[in-house]
């Protein structure tokens, strides 16, 4: 069965039109003959969504109860059961009622989606995952409601649904968003002109990238090498050498101008070796780059002008920035220069940018090294030299009236064949040397114009000649074949070297390591391949450019497969490649292997970890459950063993003291167990807050039920900010921290609870007047199963402190120690404010934070 396809309607901010846009694609469908029907739409009280559902199938929610108020969520089962064509369901971030089917709605929609189920769905950009921290700096307010950036990355279809600022507040002030009361108090605080902005930046560059992503894949599919210049990507060339700092800053402020512009920073290292880069300077130049935003990219190219602009065109870059020569006058006779060849061939779809720096023809050290991989243009040089040029010297020479004498006639031609060499290698200094021997011994040997050499020690000069021309020729070749091999090999020593140190150093994931591969061999695709056994079908461990269709399954369908082990291979598409360069990938190979190991070793350790504090949870909780829990028991039990008793004439003062007891030890084990398992659900992490603003002043006091009359004074004022809580958690939390004052307060002190407000937030202070704590273990008693001092045996387990504080930091608040001026210990458990909102009537429903 097929798998549906997910469209999302995603929006900057509540109200832009997501649910309205998304019913209206429904009615169209339903126009066209698609059986369509509304699985879960919530209209929220807005009338022109409300009229927007008439005429659309929906399906009954289903019903749930949790701590006495009735919910509905989107009932799986009938939707699946109904099974249409395409199914609304809104709010993808919602986290269901305790008790629904999934946690999350999310993963309602994959199931529908695996039954080949279309789905249409909504959700605001400030619900992803990765931007929570960067919402809650800009608007103040931490979303509990998240959902995988992946999950929204695999829609087939995501459509932005995008407003200003200014009329999404003139549609708030109209009452199309939220009810009239809240409206005022809605557009002072996250509605404000600035929040809104940011947001809706965020959601345009969001789905900015996700464009990308498809235009990257189209080109790569159609094997698109033109630049199209949909977005500023500006590729810094770097040399290693000082100035590559001040081009990366130039890059970066040329970026700054254009709202989602990059810097891909890229280093060549040739294979003859043209630069001789500091490794140091290097990794400063990358802090520097990625400091800034960009990316740092290293690539193996012999010519580097072709390599640079083929770099920059892979990655559809609009922009290259280099830096003006370093090279001194007459070192321009090796060559214009790359700046020069780059800004040549750039051809109209690249912008090439000269910058000027302070390294500017300082020189750039010795002459670079020849190796002998040589350019056309050279090899055509040194055939012209090695061949014409001893035609002319001989006609030059010719007319002379009187020449130079034949011993420096043969110093000139030896001169032509060692700059043959110098320039095309062996084979025309050999050519030339060949040449030259039979034009001296036509034109300058006794008797002229004939092969004939009458006077032997002529004869032995051409043979000298001949063999002194063999002999530089061949020297000269194998000097440019040593040169050849130690830049190249230094070259692939700066790889290697770089890439241990990193992967050392932990900064490189397996999909990272692979695009490295990738780039430096310029491959299409990067496949790390493995299997269990000789018999075992291969899976893909990770994968780096091409698609998953276009990503070999099998090392022998690659055009480069390097096996790492007996049941691992790295295999590669795109090109073949020399079998000199399979040493460094064989390198590469080793350390991908490494780092997959290394990523496993690092979830089994965090699973580990995971389970050896489960056992210590276990543990602690037997030892709890051994005495703590049946200290309570006991007293319980001999009282009513006593009670029961036919022997004993028991009086009512007797009776009721019996009683008292088993009050007292059922309530005592109630609140144990209450305890463990609010810690239970704490570390399986299934605590669900449904925050409410509500006043201070009708929780606080229902927390003080279990603590004797007159041990606590309360002084929580009237003009007190209300708070968006759970008034549940709240209460426990407050009461644990009651208890455990009053527990460890002298006798006659009484325990101070006090409210103020600070900021947004309001602070709500436990003082005791008890022993204190030092400052080393203030965070050590908030711990599970943690009894400070000398506590008693049958105290409590050790969890009221350490319940209180994950109470708080899922309703979004803190709880810290300080020390109580003057002696004791005071608890600070701060909350969030919901300043400017009147307090929640209490025949309200609770509302799960959004």
């Amino acid at each position: 069965m097929a798998r549906g396809k997910l469209r999302i309607y995603l929006g900057a901010a509540p109200g832009v039109g997501k649910t309205y846009s998304m019913l209206s694609e429904a009615h169209r469908r339903v126009e066209r003959g698609t059986d369509a029907v509304v699985a879960f739409v919530e209209h929220h009280g807005r009338p022109r969504t409300e009229v927007m559902l008439h005429g659309l199938e929906q399906i009954q929610r289903q019903e749930l109860e949790y701590r006495g108020t009735a919910f509905t969520e989107m009932d799986v089962d009938a939707v699946l059961a109904r099974r249409p064509a395409v199914a609304l369901v809104d709010e993808l971030a919602h986290t269901n009622v305790p008790g629904s089917r999934n946690a999350k709605r999310w993963q309602d929609i994959e199931e529908l989606l695996e039954a080949g189920i279309d789905v249409i769905s909504t959700v605001n950009i400030q619900h992803l995952e990765s931007l929570g921290d960067v919402v809650e700096s800009i608007t103040g307010v931490r979303q509990r409601e998240t959902v995988p950036d992946e999950i929204v990355r695999r829609a087939d279809q995501i459509e932005l649904v995008d407003m200003s600022p200014q009329a999404i507040r003139r549609r708030m002030a109209h009452g199309n968003i939220y009810q009239p009361d809240k409206v005022d108090a809605a557009l002072s605080n996250y509605f404000r002109p600035g929040n809104l902005t940011a947001l809706r930046e965020l959601a345009l560059l969001w789905v900015a990238d996700r464009v990308d992503e498809y235009l990257q894949q189209y080109r790569a599919e159609h094997s698109i090498r033109s630049t199209w210049q949909a977005r500023e990507r500006i590729v810094v060339g770097l040399t290693g050498g000082p100035e590559g700092r001040t081009l990366i800053r130039r890059a970066a402020r040329m970026a700054a101008k254009g709202s989602g512009s990059e810097v891909l920073a890229v280093y060549i290292a040739r294979s003859d070796g043209l630069t001789s880069a500091s490794p140091k300077e290097l990794a400063v130049q990358r802090t520097l780059v990625e400091d800034l935003g960009g990316t740092f990219h290293h690539v193996i190219g012999d010519d580097i002008p072709s390599a640079l602009l083929e770099f920059a065109r892979g990655v559809n870059a609009t922009q290259i920035v280099l830096g003006s020569s370093r090279r001194k006058a007459w070192q321009y006779m090796f060559g214009p220069g790359v700046g020069a060849l780059v800004a040549r061939e750039s051809g109209p779809d690249l912008d090439v940018h000269i910058v000027t720096h302070d390294e500017v023809a300082k020189g750039r050290g010795l002459p670079v090294a020849r190796g002998a991989r040589l350019g056309r243009a050279r090899i055509i040089a040194g055939w012209l030299v090695g061949v014409v040029a001893p035609a002319l010297l001989s006609l030059g020479l010719t007319r002379l009236a009187h020449g130079p004498g034949l011993a420096n006639d043969v110093l000139l031609f030896l001169f032509l064949t060692v700059a043959a060499a110098l320039l095309g290698g062996q084979l025309p200094a050999l050519a030339s040397a060949a040449v030259g021997s039979l034009l001296l011994n036509f034109y300058f040997t006794p008797p002229t114009h004939t092969l004939t050499v009458n006077d032997p020690h002529n004869l032995f000069a051409i043979v000298i000649f001949f063999s002194v021309a063999v002999s530089v020729a061949s020297v000269v070749d194998l000097a440019a074949r040593r040169t050849h091999q130690a830049a190249r090999l230094r070259a692939e020593s700066e790889i290697l070297s770089f890439l241990a140190g990193s992967v050392l150093r932990g900064e490189q994931t397996l999909d990272a390591l692979l695009e490295r591969v990738r780039e430096t061999f310029k491959m299409e695709t990067v496949a790390l391949l493995e299997r269990r056994s000789d018999v075992d079908p291969w899976t893909c461990a990770g994968r780096a450019g091409g698609t998953e269709q276009s990503a070999p399954v099998r090392p022998e369908d690659a055009d480069v497969d390097m096996p790492v082990g007996d049941h691992m291979a790295l295999a590669l598409t795109g090109r073949v490649l020399p079998a000199e360069d399979r040493r460094v990938l064989a390198a590469f190979a080793a350390q991908a292997a490494v780092v997959l190991d290394r990523q496993r070793l690092v979830g089994e350790a965090e699973r580990a970890q995971e389970l050896a504090e489960g056992n210590r949870i276990r543990t602690a909780l037997l030892a709890a459950v051994s005495h703590d829990l049946r200290t309570p028991l006991a007293s319980i039990k001999a009282s009513v063993t006593s009670l029961r008793s036919d022997d004993v004439a028991w009086s009512e003062e007797d009776e009721a003291e019996l009683l008292a007891g088993i009050e007292a030890g059922a309530d005592r084990l109630d609140h144990l167990v209450g305890n463990l398992l609010d810690m239970s659900r704490l570390q399986t992490g299934t605590v669900t807050p449904l925050i409410r603003e509500i006043d201070l002043d009708e929780v606080v006091p229902m927390a003080l039920g279990g603590v004797p009359e007159g041990s606590v004074t309360l002084d929580i004022p009237e003009e007190l900010p209300i708070v968006a809580v759970d008034p549940g958690l709240l209460e426990r939390s407050v009461a644990n921290l009651v208890e455990n004052a009053v527990k460890y307060s002298p006798d006659g002190e009484t325990v101070l609870v006090a409210a103020s407000a600070l900021g947004d937030r309001v602070e709500l202070r436990i003082a005791d007047r008890g022993p204190g704590v030092p400052d080393s273990a203030k965070d050590r008693i908030f711990e599970p199963f943690q009894r400070y001092g000398d506590a008693p045996r049958g105290a409590g387990v050790g969890l009221g402190l350490a319940v209180a504080r994950g109470f708080a930091e899922a309703m979004g608040g803190t709880l810290a120690a300080e020390d109580t001026p003057g002696g004791g210990m005071t608890m600070v458990l701060t909350l969030r404010a919901a300043a400017g909102r009147p307090p929640a009537r209490p025949d309200l429903p609770a509302q799960a934070t959004t």
